[in-house]
């Protein structure tokens, strides 16, 4: 009986951990949207690390976006990509942040970070990116008006 209990106290506390580190790498997984009138509005805390990272999908799918102003369009890991099953485009090469590599082009259906949504997005997969996090780039953003104050982004539709 006491080695049941034990194993339901650790199960309990690895629960507890794992939630808590969960919310420190992504503070944002149940995004609210507040609409007033036509405008919609989310605010995304930044995580322990400095970064916004927020749960999203994309044609539907859920994935996890890093909110990257750096990014020129919406960047997903080859692995990722294909997990979806998007479509391969035609392949190019791109400079990143980790210097010069190959990707190819996609379409996405639709883009979605609580209810702002945008359809019909290009986007790059790349195929050496590691990581299950979707770049969310200025293809996305130059979109919406965005506001940083503090540990909080505000993204108004």
């Amino acid at each position: 009986m006491t080695i049941v209990a034990w194993l339901i106290f650790l199960s309990f506390l690895f629960g507890v951990f794992d939630y808590l580190i969960s919310q420190r790498n992504n503070p944002n997984q149940n995004i609210v949207t507040v609409t007033s009138g036509q405008q919609k509005e989310i605010r995304l805390q930044r995580n322990a690390y400095g970064h916004y990272v927020a749960n999203g999908t994309i044609n539907g799918n859920t994935v996890v976006f890093l909110i990257d102003t750096g990014a020129s369009d919406v960047a997903i890991p080859e692995t990722l990509a294909n997990a979806m099953g998007l479509n391969r485009g035609p392949t190019i090469f791109v400079r990143t942040a980790n210097g010069d590599t190959r990707a190819y082009r996609t379409h996405l259906d639709s883009v979605a970070i609580g209810e702002i949504i945008l359809y019909d997005l290009k986007a790059t997969v790349l195929i050496n990116m590691t990581g299950n996090e979707v770049l969310l780039g200025m293809n996305f953003l130059k979109h919406f008006e965005m506001i940083q104050k503090g540990k909080t982004l505000t993204i108004k539709q």
